[in-house]
């Protein structure tokens, strides 16, 4: 049976992504911050589900994300799903140094315990949901946009070190747009608002056909596709809003 890992599987996308693996007979780790959510989660499948409760913040987490994976007995897939954006046109530091501290820190953290597993097993899929606010620096939310660059530039880099270290590990990078989860429930209007459970579906597909870079869905890829030949004297301009 195949296994996979996923870090953030308690809500939001990360929980669909799981839902998916287990309808194809997938035995899967979940993490998460909430034990109780944990446990609600298992009851869906308590055969094939292992649950481990963590926080990436926390300097422990590799030790945690190792116990999870001798729970379900090895790891052919990883992927990582925590992650915390807001919008701060303000600049509160505590939001932008917290973002920071999960998209960066705790990203950093988990994707280094990630791959040194797989480079010990000599192969596996490591997989991040990032988001196509890397694509450019977004003055509602500068700290989200800049760790989702922080990330997509990181895996490029594994990439790289792993050809070089010839590893057999392949790096799936998915950049969704706007998804309806608890993250933008906030009362705010987001245009193109997808839902997760269909996002949840791409993202399955994606790992599995080891699909490099895929922005979610392909009205966000035209978007993107655009918006990245606007000029930095354009953009600066652009009053780019979610409402």
């Amino acid at each position: 049976m195949k296994k996979a890992i996923i870090i953030g599987a308690t809500s939001g996308i990360g929980q669909e992504v799981a839902k998916i693996f287990l309808q194809k007979g997938w035995r899967i780790g979940v993490a998460g911050r909430r034990q109780s959510a944990l446990d609600t989660f298992k009851t869906i499948a308590p055969d094939q589900i292992e649950t481990e409760a963590f926080d990436i913040t926390k300097e422990d987490a590799p030790e945690k994300l190792q116990c999870l994976i001798n729970k379900v007995g090895g790891m052919d897939i990883f992927l990582l799903s925590s992650g915390i954006g807001y919008q701060n046109p303000t600049l509160n530091p505590e939001i932008e140094l917290s973002t920071v501290c999960t998209n960066v820190e705790g990203f950093t953290r988990m994707i280094i315990a990630a791959f040194t597993y797989f480079r010990q097993q000599g192969s596996g899929n490591l997989a991040i949901i990032s988001s196509i606010a890397g694509t450019k620096g977004l003055g509602v939310a500068p700290a989200y946009s800049a760790t989702k660059r922080y990330q997509n530039t990181y895996i490029d880099a594994l990439e790289q070190l792993a050809n070089l270290q010839k590893l057999n590990i392949y790096f799936t990078d998915i950049r969704p747009g706007f998804v309806a989860t608890d993250l933008l429930n906030d009362g705010k209007k987001y245009p193109l608002l997808m839902k997760a459970n269909k996002v949840g579906e791409h993202i399955v597909k994606a790992i599995i056909n080891k699909k490099r870079v895929v922005i979610i869905d392909w009205k966000y890829a035209i978007i993107v596709f655009f918006w990245r030949m606007i000029p930095r004297r354009i953009w600066k301009c652009l009053p780019v809003k979610t409402r």
